[in-house]
């Protein structure tokens, strides 16, 4: 599920006189590992292109980075979009995907609107992310309960090449596909009850592997569990709400939108959350100009 409240806003120039890639994030001039990685990304796209000139990057969000809330799938998406732009690349949406997927895995669904399937595909060719419902096909808004702001000790990125090292990873890969198959009708036939179920469990089994990899992770805080032990009782008390939860601390309370605002009262009421942010579906990465 895409959504329209959080935004990553990306241009990139490129320039004949510059002598490396230049990266200004959130305003911070930034090098390192970061600004490797997104010359990395480029240089898929300017193999493509024919170009050798490096590029001047500037990329702001609007939401909390590094801390679990999808910002690489963000940026990723973002910067793929603008970079094909700046060298004219005429790059259909399948293309874009694919592209976005080699800078982050999640950023592949970032491209495409709506509610969104990644296809785990055999090679680069067929692993793409497209639309298995438009944005207007059901109204869900996204609740995201922040308690924390401060940047993860171990990336996603690094987190994920742990995952093999748990006893439970293998398990988990052998029955994702049941899992996404619920969830694909739970979304085509609005069927909250089986969404809530299968994202809860998902979720669930994710930190599972998370918490048994060698070295062990942790990203849930004190305030993480106690949303994740109240969002039960709220929906067995009629409250239509499931709690999904990134690598990190934060937690996304998904509801019907009607019930958003109640979602919200809740969890103010939940000691250690420092605010929620609120965001509905959203459409496609796409550029404006």
């Amino acid at each position: 599920m895409n959504l329209d409240g959080f935004h990553t806003r990306t241009s990139v120039s490129f320039e004949a006189n510059l002598t490396h890639d230049h990266l200004l994030l959130n305003g911070e001039p930034t090098t390192g590992s970061v600004l490797e990685r997104v010359s990395k990304h480029l240089n898929l796209i300017r193999e493509q292109s024919g170009s050798r000139e490096f590029a001047r990057v500037k990329s702001d969000n609007n939401f909390p980075t590094g801390t679990g809330i999808a910002s690489s799938a963000s940026a990723f998406a973002s910067l793929t979009i603008a970079a094909c732009q700046a060298l004219s690349l005429n790059s259909d949406e399948r293309t874009l995907s694919r592209l976005a997927r080699r800078g982050s895995g999640s950023a592949s669904r970032s491209v495409p609107g709506g509610f969104v399937e990644w296809i785990a595909g055999t090679d680069d060719e067929d692993s793409y992310a497209y639309s298995i419902a438009p944005v207007d096909h059901w109204d869900l808004t996204d609740c995201v309960a922040i308690v924390s702001r401060d940047h993860k000790i171990t990336g996603s990125q690094a987190g994920h090449l742990l995952a093999d090292s748990s006893p439970y990873q293998s398990q988990r890969v052998e029955t994702a596909p049941d899992r996404l198959d619920i969830c694909r009708k739970a979304i085509r036939d609005r069927d909250f009850e089986a969404l809530a179920d299968v994202v809860e469990l998902d979720s669930n089994l994710m930190h599972a592997v998370i918490m048994t990899s060698s070295p062990r992770l942790l990203y849930w805080k004190p305030t993480t569990i106690a949303v994740m032990q109240a969002v039960p009782v709220w929906r067995k008390a009629g409250l239509p709400v499931c709690y999904t939860i990134d690598a990190g601390p934060n937690v996304h309370l998904i509801c019907p939108a009607d019930y958003a605002m109640q979602v919200k009262g809740e969890l103010e009421r939940i000691e250690g959350i420092e605010s929620v942010i609120t965001a509905n579906v959203g459409g496609p990465a796409h550029c404006t100009s």
